[in-house]
């Protein structure tokens, strides 16, 4: 593979596949989708993202439902198993499966190898806006390792300046409790870029505490920090940390995600000091599909 390819999107990096046994009517370039059943398709292996919000699926599902899928997902037909493995899109993908569909539209393409899988993956989620800052760090550093190349290489590949690319690299560099801060969305990446100029380990992790207590905007932290690097006592005392909420046990995890796939909804479960009392939210996003979750209520 040329480091050209990388930068020219899907078709450049593989071309179509030609018909399968599974997915017989589309000519090899022409790019029109297939359509199969949901459940001959399985995650991708080598999926660079880890955390997938549960109210934005549940949107995204809503959104499915009244107007069906906008764009189809990408796959690779695995001929052994008779099956698909995803390449991009593994949140409509999932989104449609909490909308109820049998079937999707998908576009097949058979990279030869891992590497070629990966590329695909890399290239596709790195175009899309709603990555964590900490995921296209990992995918930039992942892409560099794979094929090779450097910083100004790779921002040409993805359309970004070296030093957008650096800066967005420079996030792993933070310890760990700031990047899940990052992955989770409790700090954007303007946030973590003013944590790095905090040098000393001991304030950064003081400022990233005030932060988070005052949910203290970018502008205010790149203050904060030059005012810690500076030497200066900051001039409000951070008040007390809020007590951190008790994690959900698995076995409650198991029981939101097995709702929100019945209902087709997002459903959180909150328990109270006595964990056999408790609150159960059913999420709607419109009227149409408050109706549609009371008629699955009553069956």
């Amino acid at each position: 593979m040329t480091r050209k390819a990388l930068g020219r999107g899907l078709s450049a990096l593989i071309p179509s596949s030609a018909a399968t046994p599974e997915a017989p009517s589309a000519p090899a370039a022409s790019g029109t989708p297939l359509r199969v059943p949901i459940e001959k398709i399985r995650p991708n292996h080598l999926q660079p993202r880890r955390h997938f919000d549960p109210e934005a699926l549940s949107e995204l599902a809503a959104s499915i439902r009244e107007h069906g899928l906008a764009q189809p997902i990408v796959v690779s037909f695995d001929a052994a198993a008779r099956s698909y493995e995803l390449i991009a899109g593994e949140r409509r993908w999932r989104a449609a499966q909490l909308a109820g569909l049998k079937e999707i539209d998908v576009v097949v393409r058979q990279p030869k190898d891992d590497k070629q899988r990966l590329a695909l993956t890399l290239i596709e989620n790195l175009q899309r806006s709603d990555l964590n800052p900490i995921e296209v760090a990992l995918g930039y550093l992942r892409l560099m390792k794979e094929f090779g190349i450097n910083q100004t290489s790779l921002g040409q590949e993805v359309g970004k300046s070296k030093s957008a690319i650096s800066n967005t690299l420079r996030l792993l560099e933070l310890p760990e409790e700031i990047q899940k801060a990052l992955q989770f969305g409790q700090l954007s990446e303007g946030h973590g870029r003013a944590l790095l100029t905090v040098a000393d380990a001991n304030l950064r992790h003081a400022v990233f505490k005030k932060v988070l207590e005052e949910k203290l905007s970018v502008r205010e932290t790149e203050a904060l920090a030059k005012q810690v690097e500076a030497g200066e006592t900051p001039s409000a005392e951070a008040p007390k940390a809020k007590a951190a909420p008790v994690p959900k046990s698995a076995d409650l995890r198991s029981l939101e995600e097995s709702l929100q796939h019945s209902l087709g909804t997002k459903v959180v479960i909150r328990t109270r000091k006595n964990p056999s009392k408790g609150v159960v939210q059913l999420h709607f996003f419109s009227f149409d599909d408050f109706e549609r979750i009371v008629n699955v209520l009553k069956k």
